[in-house]
Formats: C-alpha cells, structure tokens, sequence
C-alpha cells in the first residue's frame, strides 16, 4: 500500500509573528531570577575605625570622622558620643551628643571621649568605635595671643633683641628661647624648617658674619602645667655685613695754640672694606661740652683762630661702607691759648718753644724730664749721660734756660755742671763717677740735684725749678 499522504498548509504570517513573541517573553522570564541573584546585597562593615579631631580641653569642639565603610550603597551613619574613665574604658553614652560635632564639657574634665559610629543601609548596620581622646583637661597650653617680635639692626656686630609675645593660659608659664637662621624666603612661619643657632638661646643674640645674607628668626617657646606652645617671631631683613666700628678713638695733635695747625687722627677702624671718612671739627666750651660745627672745618687739619681761643676742639668722624655708616667724636682737645710770647717759635714736632726771658714773673719753669743713661748704672767708672728738659708752667717749651746738675752726695763729676737749654727745652750733662761712686747693685740709686733758672734772677726766687730725682743701680 502507499503511504498516506499528509497534507500541511502553508504557515500564516500573522501566526509565525506571534509564536516568535511567546519565545522572547519566555526567555525573558527565565532570565529574570538569573539577574537578581547576581544583584547581592551587603551590610556595611568597617574599614578604618572612626576618628576624632580638636583638643581634649573644656570647651573645645571635637569633629567626628566616620572613618571607613564598605557594603552597599547607601549607607547613612549615626553618632553616638561616649564618656569614659582616664584609661578609656567603662564608657557611657553622653546624652543628647548625637551630632558630628561635640563641645567639651565640664563633667568630661579627667575623663576621655570616644565615639560610636553606626552605619545601615538596605540589609543592615554595623557600629564601630573610635580611639579615646586624651584626657580631658581644663585648660590647654599657653595660648599665644600677639607673637614674638624682633628688634635691632640687620648687620654683623649689631645686637637683636627679642620679645616673648603676648600669652594667655594658666600661670605661671615659662619660656625658652631659640634663634634661627632662615633662607632668603623667611622659612615657615614657626620657623621649623630653618637651622638652629648653637648657643643662640637667650632673649638677644649678636649677628656674626656667619649670618650674613640669611634672615633670622627667634621661636619662644611657653611652658605651663597643661604643655607647651611653640611660635616664632616674623624674620628678619638678610642680615648686611658689619658697617664700620671704631676700635680707637679719633685724637687731635699739634700745639693748640692760637694761628697753629692741628692735625687729626681718626683712629682705628674695622668692618668690611672699602670704608670711606668724612671729618666735622667742632668748636666746644672749656669742659669740652656744648659743641658746634666750625663752618668749612671739614679736612683732617684746622688752623686755630682767635674764636678758638680758651675753647677746646673735637671731630667727629663719619666712616661708611656698603652696610652702613658710624660717627665717633674724637677726645677732646687741650685748652687753646692765645699765640706765644716774644720770640715764639714752632718746632718740627709741632712744641712751641720761647726763650727763658719770656717766661712771666706770675708763671715758673718745670724741670719736665729727666732721662739717664745708661739706666740702670752698673760700672763705677763708666760716664752716666743725664739730659734734662724744660718748660714752663703753660707748656712751652723753653730755651736759653740754665741748668745746674750735680749728684747728691757728690760722688759725680760733671765736664760743665752748668748749661744752657736748646731750642727744643732739652740740655746734656755727661757726669763722670768720683772714686767714692758707690758699687752698684740691686736695691740702691744714685740722687741728683737739678736746678733750672733765668739768669739774673735772684738766687733763692725769680722763676727757678727744682727737682730732686734718681738714678737705679744694679749689679
């Protein structure tokens, strides 16, 4: 027999659409519990504890941190502020402190804080604890309420002083000082990145040259029962090299004597070179006080004038360099007189000298210097040179003078026992020693007699001088 024949109509197109809608939707129904379960929930759990910030002081803010969570977002976190003992522990819940923030309080004063953090979401919580604070105290350290200030010239040589500042805490507070050199920008302003100075710990510091160019700082440090404070005082400008300084004071020489020359000597100076002067003659009372410029005075010499006459001359003496300038006034001069007696004149060294009939009855001669020589004496044969200078009771020098030399007792012999003084007040007697010359040794001298006079002046008066003086043996 033949097989029965099946006979299939051909599939509608709005059937086949339809079909192909029921397989997606069924798909898509499969599928659904497939993506949930790969959608996993997850409770929050901590990574990181919580944290506090601020000081642990009555009436201080400390800020919570909720530190670190993992589990699925979002999470939303709750605060919970715990008071505890000194250790940290047996902590209680601080009523109504909920907030991110907390203000120290007088009851936490001995204890510590710590915080609870709860962190939810969708599937959950979890809570964590923080670290305790330290103990709370009621007050903090010294407080700084106006910083340290510095004051002085910036330059080698000079000296800096420093303030402490203004503070505020509990007494009594102390401090300590530290200077510091800092670059050209100033350092921090704590001055914790510039260098220390070895040494440099009191409240003023005087600048070394190993300073130059840097800029200083001093820290000051407060001290009280409750800790310390740091803080440091502005910088300095760059501190310059050393502007001069005088280490002699400037003088005047000559004879201050009216129509004379003086001539100054500025002294001695250090600091860095080149250093240039400027000179102002100043004419003063008789104490040398009360000075004034002398107008065009301004060279290292000055001719005495009339004005000057029973008034004393000083300078001052301006030296400048690259860091600065200083000014000394010299010592102050004789008293000047008025232009010489008769016969007047000036000596190379710059000694006015006059001859012994210029010397007034109301003034006197001064046996002014006597030298020996040898000095000490030690032979007993040898010739002993003695010179003899004088001048009068004003200070000039005096010539034509007559000198009488002997020894006392007389164990010389003098080649002329009486001359007459040079031009420059001085005369020579070479003395030769008598046999009853005493033997020289440690401990014993040789006196002479020295008479100065004018001749035809009474012996015993007129203007005459008299010296006794001594000549030391050794053996």
């Amino acid at each position: 027999m033949l097989p029965a024949r099946i006979h299939r109509r051909p599939a509608r197109p709005g059937f086949r659409a339809g079909r192909a809608a029921l397989l997606a939707a069924s798909a898509l129904a499969l599928l659904a519990p497939l993506s949930g379960s790969a959608r996993t929930q997850v409770a929050p759990a901590n990574t990181a504890p919580p944290t506090i910030t601020g000081s642990a002081v009555k009436g201080e803010t400390l800020v919570a941190n909720t530190g670190s969570w993992s589990g699925t977002t979002p999470i939303s976190f709750a605060f919970e502020w715990l008071r505890c003992n000194s250790e940290g522990a047996s902590c209680s819940t601080i009523s109504g402190a909920s907030g991110t923030t907390y203000v120290v309080a007088s009851a936490d004063v001995g204890n510590r804080i710590r915080l609870r953090v709860t962190a939810t979401n969708s599937d959950g919580s979890a809570a964590a604890v923080s670290d305790p604070t330290a103990v709370v105290t009621e007050t903090a350290g010294p407080v700084n309420r106006g910083e340290p200030a510095i004051s002085g010239t910036p330059a080698v040589g000079q000296r800096l002083q420093a303030t402490q500042g203004s503070w505020e805490g509990a007494q009594p507070i102390t401090f300590t000082y530290q200077w510091v050199r800092c670059g050209a920008d100033g350092g921090l302003p704590d001055g914790s990145n510039c260098a220390f100075i070895p040494g440099a710990t009191g409240t003023s510091y005087v600048l070394t040259q190993q300073d130059v160019g840097f800029r200083l700082r001093v820290r000051v440090t407060a001290t009280n029962a409750s800790g310390s404070t740091t803080v440091a005082s502005n910088a300095t400008e760059a501190i310059r090299g050393q502007a001069p300084v005088n280490t002699r004071l400037p003088r005047i020489t000559g004879s201050m004597v009216e129509g004379q020359t003086v001539t100054l000597d500025r002294g001695t100076w250090t600091g860095a070179t080149p250093i240039t002067f400027t000179y102002r003659w100043l004419r003063c009372n008789a104490a040398g006080g009360a000075c004034s410029a002398i107008s065009g005075a301004t060279g290292t010499q000055y001719r005495l004038t009339s004005e000057d006459v029973d008034r004393k001359i000083r300078v001052d003496v301006t030296a400048r360099n690259a860091f600065g300038a200083t000014t000394v006034r010299s010592g102050e001069s004789a008293t000047v007189a008025a232009s010489g007696p008769a016969g007047i004149i000036t000596l190379p060294s710059g000694e006015r000298s006059i001859p012994v009939t210029s010397v007034p009855k109301d003034q006197r001669l001064v046996v002014a210097q006597v030298r020996f020589d040898p000095n000490p004496v030690r032979s007993r044969t040898a010739p002993i040179t003695v010179r003899v200078r004088v001048t009068d009771t004003r200070g000039f020098v005096v010539r034509d003078a007559i000198v009488f030399a002997r020894s006392t007792p007389l164990v010389t012999q003098a080649t002329q026992p009486r001359r007459v003084t040079a031009a420059d007040g001085w005369v020579t007697f070479v003395m030769q020693p008598r046999f009853s010359f005493p033997q020289p040794r440690n401990g014993f001298n040789v006196q002479f007699f020295i008479k100065a006079y004018r001749a035809g002046d009474p012996p015993l008066a007129g203007v005459a001088a008299y010296r006794l003086v001594q000549v030391r043996l050794a053996g």
